[in-house]
């Protein structure tokens, strides 16, 4: 007979918002990779503080050859997530260098806030092919895989705080922050 599984102290998803410049690329992948792989346990979310309109195309071909649903993928401001009338955040998670010296908007619910630098894959030093976007993609989904490992449920939230932050610092082609 199984189990049963212990009552989260949280019974809620948690909401993790990836913040990028410009909410059209490694935020993208992650909002999808964390959609898929979190179903059910996070909710996904991406924005940027300067938000280029829409999705970087590469980014999305990849998205779609990994089997990953994009039709409700959109480059959006981080305006959506902030202020008062916006809804809790549990965690944020910059995955550019420069979003993460931005100041950035109160967020409610007093998320985790936690840096994950990935190269860009379409900025300078690259070429913006699609093996470019293949690596950042390789390269979250790991980060992904780590956060889910982690029993949020049984840890402090300083503990989980800690973790969360560990991971960007201890992936391979982790950049500054």
């Amino acid at each position: 007979m199984a189990m049963p599984l212990p009552a989260a102290a949280d019974s809620r998803m948690k909401r993790v918002l990836f913040l990028c410049t410009a909410n059209s690329a490694r935020s993208i992948l992650a909002e999808a990779i964390l959609a898929r792989k979190g179903a059910g346990r996070f909710q996904a979310l991406s924005a940027g503080s300067k938000p280029r309109g829409e999705p970087n195309p590469l980014a999305l071909r990849l998205l779609v050859e990994r089997g990953h649903e994009v039709r409700d993928l959109r480059s959006k401001s981080w305006d959506e997530f902030a202020g008062s009338g916006a809804a809790a955040v549990d965690l944020v998670i910059t995955v550019c260098d420069n979003a993460a010296g931005e100041s950035c908007p109160v967020w409610p619910g007093h998320p985790v806030q936690a840096h994950w630098g990935i190269p860009d894959p379409a900025g300078e030093g690259h070429d913006g092919a699609l093996d470019d976007f293949a690596l950042a993609y390789d390269r979250l989904a790991e980060r992904i895989d780590r956060l889910l490992a982690l029993d949020e449920a049984r840890l402090e939230p300083r503990e989980w705080r800690d973790a969360v932050a560990a991971i960007g610092r201890e992936c391979e082609g982790a950049t500054g922050g």
